[in-house]
């Protein structure tokens, strides 16, 4: 908004339908509609220009207790790696597993995702260049038995983190949301307290669907955070402020690039930062 703009009504119900159409969400929308009314009221915002600066506190306060670590304090840590096609998951998957075993982890990668052969040959390739083994079947098996030996495989290795890449769902598909709690029954009866994170891998450049994603995957396995993956660069990722507000999911991990060491923990500044930039 032009700092000559009038502070009034209008402005802001059309502050609060911009926020909602940056897929933000209603919830959100109305929280920072009733802190401009009163940093107004309060005389510490004058001028409508002032309103982007607090908008951008408003979002870095938001998510200030939204980062989290990975679980990995088991043996082996059991990560599941969940999300619809597109998302980025056995990118996420791979470039986690060079991060850890730089950090000096055991890890093994586990190819679930039996719908597509070129998904199980692609994390295959990861896995020769980064130097982490790959426990799969062939295309057209059951995920349930991939999970069911690679948990095992990883037992027996004395692994310290076990990655698995899930084929990715159409979250409407209710046999497939199915199959995903499944999956994560097998992996519970061989590990009591496993999978010890079950983490969405969601596009940035998702709109509202992505909350609905978020909705269903954790009510039809229970998430233990989000992966935002294709945060590079410009703004977006609004729907992020939505999913936290609303479902209290954490943030574990980001990605900001191609490169393995891209995937990164998340930062509130740094997100509100490159959510609401500077005006050129």
């Amino acid at each position: 908004f032009a700092g000559e703009r009038p502070i009034d009504d209008a402005l802001f119900e059309e502050l609060e339908e911009l926020l909602i159409a940056a897929d933000l969400g209603v919830l959100v929308a109305a929280d920072f509609k009733h802190r401009a009314r009163e940093e107004v009221m309060f005389g510490t915002v004058t001028r409508a220009e002032e309103l982007r600066p607090l908008f951008r506190r408003f979002v870095a306060e938001t998510l200030a207790g939204a980062a989290q670590g990975l679980d990995l304090d088991h043996a082996p840590a059991v990560v599941l790696l969940l999300g619809v096609n597109g998302s980025g998951k056995t990118t996420t998957a791979a470039k986690l597993a060079a991060q850890l075993k730089a950090g000096g982890h055991d890890v093994l990668l586990a190819a679930a995702d039996t719908f597509r052969a070129a998904a199980i040959e692609q994390l295959e390739e990861w896995g020769r260049r980064i130097g982490v083994d790959v426990i799969r079947q062939a295309a057209g098996s059951d995920p349930a038995a991939v999970v069911f030996d690679a948990v095992r495989a990883a037992t027996a290795r004395r692994a310290g983190v076990l990655i698995v890449d899930t084929a990715g769902r159409l979250h409407t598909k209710s046999n497939l949301m199915e199959e995903l709690a499944k999956l994560k029954r097998v992996v519970s009866r061989q590990l009591p307290g496993a999978p010890h994170e079950s983490l969405m891998v969601l596009d940035a450049t998702t709109g509202q669907n992505g909350f609905a994603q978020a909705r269903l995957f954790h009510e039809a396995i229970g998430l233990s955070g989000l992966c935002l993956t294709k945060l590079d660069g410009t703004a977006k990722g609004g729907i992020v402020l939505r999913i936290h507000r609303e479902l209290k999911l954490p943030i574990k991990l980001v990605g900001v690039g191609e490169r393995v060491d891209d995937l990164q923990g998340f930062d509130a500044e740094k997100f509100a930062a490159a959510l609401v930039p500077e005006p050129e």
